[in-house]
């Protein structure tokens, strides 16, 4: 029975939570106060530096890669994509020790007696903010190893809800054993699942497979077309399941198996057989077997959690993938561990349509964008893809830049065309991408003029999610949309109204940001104008200082 606590003094209620306190929880718990605070987790703002020289195609950029931590680039998106990214794929560092995790610019090793924690802190900042970018309907997918699985897991669970886990999918990435390993080979990674809502999310059906297909057979010529055998018996108890058969040949069939019965009854069995939907064998003398028809099928099968390498690919698919497209002199020292095509179009097939957008704030080599192209062609859909890149320049390789030599190099080779291994002309897939970096700005700086660039960015994204360059000459900013057009106005004077009133002369309906939307109700009286002023956000991120 619970205690009344109305009947407890101040004295005792203090003591009974001190107590309550002191009491361990059910979870995952780290030395979070031991460890060296991760220096990616600060009070700078966070503004996108758009770069056209690195971007591909042209404007306006549906699909974004950014350039830097990916702690900064999650806090700048969650202002910009909140609750509209359906779709999340990472592949973190699987913190081996063996110089794959950098944590406040250093390598972390296995001698290393932090070594969990610093990862857990890493990846619980990091999953914080990517839950606030997925829609209700989103779902998030994480490569892991053994090396963290059994940590990720309680992880996963404390951000996104024990009840919202999904599955774990187990990727066969090897096609062969390893024969050197001392104890077991290790064939297999991981994928953990997890929705926003498993109440609302619901998985898409992964098509069929030839091999699927394979079972269907036509041994008798049925006009209606391929078809398999079907067991006519079951174990569960069914009232009219067990009477007599008589086989075309003949022989009698006392009844169903022992300890089975019949699933239909002996009307719907005649009925069927008077359809010629009953198989009997060639020769008209085996057990009745029901014809099930690859017409009547689904399209589509529910997905599984076991992923085999003949399905979804394997490690060294993996590197032919990008050395096919990139052609490095040595692939190991570039890039040592990037996921096959198929894996990533497995999960966008699952877990996309059309029109979604699709996360990887991991994105090394750029595999989940190449399955974007890729899933688009084959469809026709517009999924669009956000990647999100470091540089991992060290002191010992402070020019290296992963993120512009080869992640975005590989997409836009992808999407412009490209010659193989062979020599041979590959066409290009289509689209475009801006490319971004982020930029920390210190909290306590006060700016001597507006960072109008950085509003215009930041603008476009919200209403548009998509990108074009910030025109210095122009009086106005403008981005066409579906249904309105989006105007930013730096400031205001007579060529600005003027061109103001152009634009409104063709647009349906206007949404102008400006920091004086009074003044400019003043000037125009019309309905379909809304003048908006800059949101605060905004102006606290970038809008100190003089507005001139």
């Amino acid at each position: 029975m619970a205690d009344n606590y109305n009947d407890y003094s101040r004295e005792e209620l203090i003591r009974e939570l001190r107590l309550r306190d002191r009491r361990p929880r059910f979870g995952l718990v780290w030395e979070r106060k031991e460890i060296e605070h991760e220096k990616a987790v600060n009070d700078d703002f966070v503004m996108l530096d758009f770069d056209p020289a690195l971007s591909c195609g042209d404007a306006p950029y549906r699909n974004l890669i950014i350039e830097g931590d990916n702690f900064d680039a999650l806090r700048y998106l969650r202002m910009t994509h909140a609750g509209k990214v359906k779709c999340i794929y990472i592949d973190p560092p699987y913190n081996t020790g063996n110089r794959d995790f950098i944590y406040n610019d250093r390598f972390v090793d296995k001698e290393d007696a932090y070594r969990h924690s610093k990862w857990l802190e890493f990846m619980y900042r990091r999953l914080q903010l990517a839950k606030d970018l997925l829609a209700e309907d989103g779902v998030i997918f994480v490569s892991i190893d053994d090396n963290e699985v059994f940590n990720l897991a309680p992880l996963m669970n404390q951000v996104f809800g024990e009840r919202n886990f999904i599955a774990t999918a187990i990727w066969q990435k090897v096609y062969s054993p390893k024969n050197t390993a001392m104890h077991f080979s290790d064939d297999h990674e991981y994928v953990l699942i997890y929705a926003i809502n498993r109440d609302v999310w619901r998985p898409n059906a992964i098509p069929r497979s030839e091999a699927q297909d394979k079972a269907y057979k036509n041994p008798d010529n049925d006009p209606r077309g391929l078809w398999k055998a079907g067991d006519l018996s079951a174990r569960n108890y069914y009232g009219e399941g067990t009477y007599s058969i008589i086989c075309p040949s003949g022989r009698a069939i006392t009844g169903p198996p022992p300890g089975r019965y019949w699933v239909i009854s002996q009307n719907k069995f005649k009925e069927l057989d008077d359809d010629n939907r009953i198989w009997w064998g060639k020769d008209g003398n085996n057990v009745p077997a029901i014809k099930r028809f690859l017409s009547g099928v689904k399209q589509g099968v529910v997905p599984q959690t076991l992923w085999k390498y003949e399905e979804v690919g394997h490690t060294q698919d993996a590197k032919k993938e990008v050395q096919e497209v990139m052609q490095f002199e040595d692939t190991a020292s570039v890039f040592s561990t990037p996921k096959p095509i198929r894996l990533i179009e497995r999960i966008l097939r699952i877990a996309t349509k059309p029109d979604d957008i699709v996360l990887d704030f991991f994105a090394g080599s750029g595999t989940t964008a190449h399955a974007v192209m890729k899933l688009n062609a084959e469809d026709g859909g517009n999924r669009r893809f956000i990647l999100v890149s470091s540089t991992e320049a060290t002191d010992n390789e402070p020019d290296k830049n992963l993120c512009r030599d080869v992640c975005a190099e590989r997409v836009k080779r992808v999407m412009q065309g490209y010659a193989n291994k062979k020599g041979e002309a590959v066409a290009g897939l289509g689209g475009n991408f801006a490319y971004l970096r982020t930029n920390r700005l210190p909290a306590e700086t006060l700016f001597s003029s507006i960072q109008h660039e950085a509003i215009w960015t930041a603008l476009q994204l919200i209403h548009a999610e998509s990108l074009s360059p910030f025109a210095a000459d122009a009086p106005v900013q403008q981005a066409v949309l579906e249904n309105s057009t989006v105007l930013y106005l730096p400031k205001i004077n007579e060529t600005v109204l003027g061109a103001l009133n152009t634009v409104r002369e063709t647009a349906s309906t206007l949404v102008v940001y400006s920091w004086q939307p009074g003044l400019l109700r003043q000037h125009f009286e019309d309905h379909r104008l809304s003048f908006l002023p800059i949101p605060q956000f905004l102006v606290d991120r970038f809008g100190a200082g003089s507005k001139a």
